[in-house]
This record gives structure tokens, C-alpha cells and sequence, in this order.
């Protein structure tokens, strides 16, 4: 990724420290809610590597204002990404403000030149291509995260290794012995969602394993829509003895329809997510799943942003970070044949 400076990153000191971005963010600020031993490795990692913080804001003008549009208030992905935002905010001397997608669609672009938006993140949201032409001609920076569809030539979009992060939660169920392996999708459309599928189907096929058309469904991101359709995959003459998720919502709405039919996470049915969403960690068993750095891609895209607010040029508009397999609890061998 391009960088304004030659200065290290909040990311990079964070990614010294073994902490979050938010976390260094919290230590660099002097703030409160860190414990002794993180805040002495995040000030260590500051000494070390020269960091610099950069002002709140520049001395000759007011704070820039970044709109942060998201699909919603309510999943813990929306919350990871405005840890992310928050955090770069900080570092970047940006006022960040906040609106939800869902709420007065319409309108929402006129309000956000009304209020004098210096940039636009978009997450997870879907712009139309009039859209896409009303931003572009009132020439307001804009970048997306997780696009709902791909953008136009030149918009920066930042996400994940989708595709990799799919395979790896597939080949972790095909090496504990499943065979029968479901997938329940987000948006039939969506990018990230049909990657994350197109490494499920990878996976399968390296192993030398038929993909079941049945065993292949579109939840939209829905708890309850996955509830739903896991009960279907569960319902049937064979059904699958693993379920991958291409979110951790989603992953929610299968525990509940396995506990409805009395099945036993992991010992009767194993359940893969995709986020790693801090509830993941907090269910019981553990949510194995897929971790996407969120909060990083957010900042990412900010930092983006920035560049292209002070005039600068972007080399790279599309940049996918990495993902990785975090094995809990949630999975294990499938129960023996009857």
C-alpha cells in the first residue's frame, strides 16, 4: 500500500507491539482501558521504531470530515469497522462521522455534501452505478470497503483474501474426515461472498469431492434467513455433517437450529464462520472461524483516502488483505457412520 511518508504506521507499531490498531491507538493517545504489560509493549514499539504521532489536526485549516456510511448499526462486523475508523481517525488527524445505509437511502448523498464531507468510505454497502456518476461529478473522494458490487475503475477498494480465507475453512473440515460439507452464503451478487464460496468449491474439488448443488445456499448475511436454511440442510435424507458460513452472523443462526434438533456443536455438527467478530470468541464452545483483519481493512481505506485528499496519486486501488484460520471449539472429527 502506498504511503504519504516514509514514517512508520499506528498499524505498523501495532502489528510490532502484537496488538490491535485500536489498542495502539489507545496507548499512543494516552488513553485509559490498557493494561500495564500492552501499554509498555506499544510504547516500546513506539521508541523503537521512531513513530511519530501526527497531529490531531493541521495548524492552517479546520478538521477534515470523513463520512463513514455503513449497512447497519447492529452486526459486529459494522462495530469492527468503525474500531478500525476510529483508530485511523486519531492517527490522521480526520473528524469521523458516522450514518447507517439502511436509513433514507435516498437522501443520504445529498445530506452528505450538505454537511461539507471532505471523503466517503462506503463498507459493505451497495452503490448504483447513478451513484457512483453523483459522486464522481461533485468530485468527492470515496473509497469501499467490502463492495457490495465492484466498483467503477479507480475507486480504491480495500478487502479481504476472501477466496483463501473460503479454502482454509473448507480444507480444516475436510482434514478432521468430513466429506458432507454445506455452505451458506451472504448475497447471491456480492464479491466477497461468491470468493469466499469459490474456495469452498476449491477445496472440494483438490479432494476429489463432488460439490452437492443442495448443499449450497444464500442467507443475504442473515441470522434468521441461516437459521432457516440450516434447518432445511439439516432436514435432509443425508445432510451435512459440517457447515461453513461465510460470516459469523450467520454462524449464530446455525447454533440455533442445531440446538432446536438437538445436535451437539462440535460432536454432532461442526460450524466454520468468517469474520472473527469479538462474540466468536465469547460463544461456548468457541466460534472456529476465519479471521479477517476488519478493522486493518478500514484503516487501510482511510489512510487511502487521505493520499487522495492532499492530491495525491494512487498506484494500487485494490488491496485484499490477508485472512487466517483461528481454530476453536466449534469443530471436530464428524460422528461416527450408524
Amino acid at each position: 500500500m502506498p504511503r504519504t511518508t516514509s514514517l512508520p504506521t499506528l498499524a505498523q507499531i501495532a502489528q510490532i507491539a502484537g496488538v490491535s490498531v485500536p489498542t495502539a491507538s489507545r496507548v499512543v493517545n494516552g488513553r485509559e482501558n490498557v493494561a500495564p504489560e500492552t501499554r509498555l509493549r506499544v510504547e516500546e514499539a513506539v521508541r523503537k521504531a521512531g513513530y511519530v504521532r501526527r497531529p490531531q489536526s493541521a495548524p492552517s485549516g479546520p478538521v477534515p470530515l470523513v463520512d463513514v456510511v455503513l449497512p447497519g448499526f447492529g452486526s459486529g462486523w459494522s462495530g469492527e469497522v468503525l474500531r478500525g475508523a476510529e483508530a485511523a481517525g486519531a492517527e490522521l488527524g480526520l473528524g469521523i462521522v458516522v450514518s447507517s445505509w439502511l436509513r433514507d437511502r435516498a437522501g443520504r448523498l445529498d445530506r452528505l455534501a450538505a454537511h461539507g464531507t471532505s471523503a466517503v468510505l462506503f463498507a459493505g454497502t451497495r452503490l448504483n452505478p447513478t451513484q457512483h456518476l453523483w459522486l464522481s461529478r461533485r468530485r468527492i473522494p470515496y473509497a469501499v470497503l467490502e463492495p457490495g458490487v465492484e466498483p467503477p475503475p479507480g475507486v480504491p477498494a480495500v478487502g479481504a483474501d476472501n477466496r483463501s480465507g473460503g479454502r482454509a475453512a473448507t480444507e480444516h473440515l475436510l482434514a478432521l474426515g468430513h466429506r458432507r460439507i454445506a455452505v451458506l452464503g451472504g448475497h447471491r451478487r456480492m464479491p466477497s461472498s461468491n470468493a469466499r464460496i469459490n474456495g469452498y468449491r476449491q477445496a472440494l474439488t483438490s479432494a476429489w469431492i463432488k460439490p452437492r448443488p443442495e448443499y449450497v445456499r444464500h442467507a443475504g448475511f442473515d441470522t434468521d434467513r441461516a437459521e432457516q436454511l440450516a434447518g432445511e440442510l439439516l432436514d435432509l435424507p443425508e445432510p451435512p455433517t459440517a457447515l461453513f458460513l461465510c460470516s459469523d452472523e450467520m454462524a449464530f443462526g446455525v447454533l440455533r437450529a442445531a440446538g432446536r434438533r438437538g445436535l451437539r456443536v462440535p460432536d454432532d455438527l461442526s460450524v466454520v464462520g468468517f469474520d472473527d467478530i469479538p462474540d466468536a470468541r465469547r460463544l461456548v464452545p468457541g466460534l472456529t472461524t476465519v479471521h479477517q483483519p476488519i478493522a486493518e481493512m478500514a484503516a487501510t481505506a482511510l489512510r487511502t483516502l487521505v493520499r487522495l485528499l492532499h492530491g495525491l496519486h494512487v498506484d494500487d486501488t485494490r488491496t485484499d488483505l490477508p485472512t487466517r484460520l483461528v481454530v476453536r471449539g466449534s469443530t471436530a472429527p464428524p460422528p461416527p457412520v450408524p
